[in-house]
């Protein structure tokens, strides 16, 4: 018998003006999902179900940028990504364009299970929900009143959002592209700072949510689901619902990846950790750190991750990361700043 460990996460690249308020919020809501993952873990739940479970807690609640809460489209719609992976045979599906299904990470789960495909999106991952019986619902369902308002201020100031949920109040004024310390004005042009794929943005909101476990059996999972990037063009897919860059999972480890979909597509960061373990022979954390330094050139992200040996690991170059993690051991830890 293994030692089991978890880990999730709730998007890198927080706001440092994040009002207390919100950052207890998050905290919360991460607890309330690492103790479900712990309870799982403690009855003999596998890896792969505990993933399930966890990331479908944090898409259920709007706190954070995947399913109830996902960050919306130019047009104002929601078009929500995800995927899954088991360590055991390395097993794996996804799905993107999602805007009924409530929870996608278990979409992305009966793709890997019930379908002889790794990958399903937009209408014909719609069609497939609804052939599976899967619980769908109305499209504004996942719109907040707080994205709403977000989205309206984003096309207004053209400027990058590093975090959108800082709340809007009477000193979130687009006087000169700042609110409320959440906004960088940057106009797109040969002035803006901060790029994706080599072109500027104008709205980046990287609160996706994950889940890494090893169970007491060595078995690994990983889970991602996101609702993108605020402002987003419609049909934009991003890392977390590929495999290999923002979720992997093999007999050696399992990782999930939040920040810049773009730059951890490029680098096939969540391979890369997995890699750099079975072939240079790094540990866990030492392959997180390499990562995280070396293959996201000037791209912003974060990562969490398990061994099969029960240890978990983070890395990130943002200001913070939302995350929890957890071991048999004992050791129980929920932060969002270094």
């Amino acid at each position: 018998m293994g030692a089991w460990a978890i880990t999730i996460h709730g998007g890198a690249g927080v706001d440092p003006n994040l009002p207390m308020e919100r950052q207890e919020q998050a905290k919360a809501v991460l607890a309330r999902c690492l103790e479900i993952g712990i309870t799982a873990l403690r009855s003999g739940a596998v890896a792969l179900d505990v993933a399930e479970m966890v990331v479908r807690e944090l898409e259920t609640d709007p706190i954070f940028n995947s399913g109830r809460g996902s960050a919306l489209t130019a047009l104002g719609t929601v078009e929500m990504e995800a995927s899954i992976m088991d360590g055991r045979g390395r097993r794996c599906g996804a799905v993107s364009g999602l805007s009924t299904v409530k929870n996608p990470v278990s979409l992305a789960r009966l793709v890997m299970d019930k379908s002889p495909h790794s990958y399903l999106a937009f209408s014909g991952a719609e069609d497939f929900a609804r052939s599976q019986g899967v619980e769908t619902i109305d499209n504004s369902y996942f719109i907040t009143d707080e994205n709403v308002g977000m989205l309206k201020l984003a096309k207004e100031a053209n400027s990058i959002m590093f975090d959108y949920r800082v709340p809007i109040d009477n000193n979130t004024k687009n006087t000169c592209g700042a609110s409320a310390g959440s906004i960088v004005n940057n106009s797109i042009d040969n002035t803006t700072t901060i790029q994706m794929n080599g072109l500027p943005i104008s709205i980046y909101a990287p609160e996706t949510v994950g889940c890494a476990v090893v169970d007491t059996q060595g078995n690994t999972a990983a889970a991602t689901s996101t609702g993108g990037l605020m402002n987003k063009m419609s049909g934009r897919i991003g890392d977390s619902p590929l495999i290999g860059a923002g979720t992997y999972a093999c007999n050696l480890c399992a990782v999930s990846c939040t920040g810049e979909g773009e730059a951890i597509i490029r680098a096939t960061l969540a391979r890369d950790v997995a890699a750099l373990m079975e072939y240079k022979g790094l540990g866990l954390q030492e392959a997180v750190d390499y990562v995280i330094n070396e293959r996201l050139d000037e791209g912003k992200a974060g990562l969490i991750a398990v061994s099969n040996a029960g240890e978990v690991a983070y890395g990130f170059n943002t200001v913070g990361m939302f995350r929890g993690s957890a071991t048999q051991n004992g050791f129980m830890e929920v932060a969002i700043w270094e």
